[in-house]
């Protein structure tokens, strides 16, 4: 499974962006998809997954620091899951990373609930 994350840029503190993870090839035990970020000198950081069961839309979770601001969701059709990022602020400037896997409720904020990672894409929101 390859996972190809896309919609980063530059945007205005208060602006929005929605960032996009296609998963491409097969992987029939993947439940769960999630967003982390990372900035210079400091550990990847959760942001928000979704798990899903059989047909189901998924359960979302998120950080505190963007509750109310992000919604994750998912096209199981196309197979790519969503980051509508609203209301940006300067410290959520980072390069985001999609993971996919087949996480744990107690795992779904930490990287080693994942297998597959995308490649990563630079977001900045300027004050």
């Amino acid at each position: 499974v390859q996972l190809q994350a896309s919609g980063g840029g530059l945007v205005q503190a208060g602006g929005s962006l929605r960032l996009s993870c296609a998963a491409s090839g097969s992987d029939n035990s993947i439940n769960g998809m999630g967003w982390f970020r990372q900035t210079p000198g400091k550990e990847r950081e959760f942001v928000s997954a979704i798990r899903w069961s059989g047909w189901s839309g998924g359960t979302t979770y998120y950080a505190d620091s963007v509750k109310g601001r992000f919604t994750i969701s998912r096209d199981r059709a196309k197979n790519i899951v969503y980051l509508q990022m609203n209301s940006l602020k300067p410290e959520d400037t980072a390069v985001y990373y999609c993971a996919g896997g087949r996480p744990i409720t107690s795992s779904l904020g930490s990287e080693g609930g994942y297998v597959y990672w995308g490649q990563g894409t630079q977001v900045t929101v300027s004050s």
